[in-house]
């Protein structure tokens, strides 16, 4: 029998700091929820929208697995590891703190909001060389069918993680249907909406919703409207 737990999106964390915008699923700065911790390997998922001319300054990381993926505008990354780079949506970008990094993120449109979802997965090897990936998707590969963004292999599809961990973006017409089927033992899958009706087996999900599922080999996918989603299928022993 799989296991689930739901996170409505009115349900989670939220932060305003003016400048900053942020939802968070699982516990975050000022936000502690000992039940949302996090689902398996997956600690982080922020739903971020920073304003014209804003954004963070630099700060240090280590020994976590950090992907953002841009909604809308245009992010401007600096890092310790010399990497100067603007993503934007359609793009997906990863970074291995390992033994420690610095790095900004910056909107520097001054007109234009930026939205970004802000994932951290714990790594499976601690004390790793920093590194850092980007790449550009092709939107077209994730309509009406599962897009692979992220996967542990460096020449798989997408970027590449220190974890047994893969993810897809979908963005499914109306009564479109999927089954997705477990691809690490043991592993299990968090679905969050970014927008639209969905189904995962017999659940409704809507918009900036939660879904994990765990405990099963597969399960199936439905959108019951135009829909777009993020699968996160991670560890849940790490």
């Amino acid at each position: 029998m799989a296991h689930t737990v739901l996170h409505k999106a009115e349900t989670r964390g939220h932060a305003n700091h003016g400048w900053l915008n942020s939802y968070h699923s699982f516990s975050f700065s000022g936000y502690y929820n000992p039940e949302r911790m996090n689902f398996g390997a997956l600690r982080v998922l922020n739903d971020d929208t920073v304003d014209g001319g804003m954004g963070f300054g630099k700060h240090p990381h280590d020994n976590m697995e950090i992907i953002s993926i841009p909604l809308e505008g245009d992010l401007e990354h600096k890092d310790s590891m010399n990497n100067v780079a603007v993503i934007k949506n359609g793009d997906i970008q990863a970074m291995s703190a390992g033994t420690g990094i610095y790095h900004s993120e910056y909107n520097k449109d001054g007109e234009q909001r930026v939205k970004f979802l802000q994932i951290w997965v714990y790594p499976n090897k601690k004390n790793v060389e920093p590194r850092y990936d980007q790449i550009t998707l092709n939107l077209e590969d994730r309509h009406n069918k599962l897009q692979q963004i992220l996967s542990p292999d460096a020449n798989d599809a997408g970027v590449w993680i220190h974890q047994n961990a893969w993810f897809h973006l979908g963005k499914f017409d109306k009564g479109i249907s999927s089954e997705y089927t477990i691809k690490g033992e043991g592993n299990g899958v968090y679905v969050f909406v970014l927008n639209g009706g969905l189904k995962i087996n017999d659940q409704l999900l809507n918009t900036r919703d939660g879904f994990g599922i765990w405990n099963t080999d597969k399960f199936n996918i439905t959108a019951e409207t135009d829909t777009e989603f993020l699968l996160m299928e991670v560890p849940m022993e790490f």
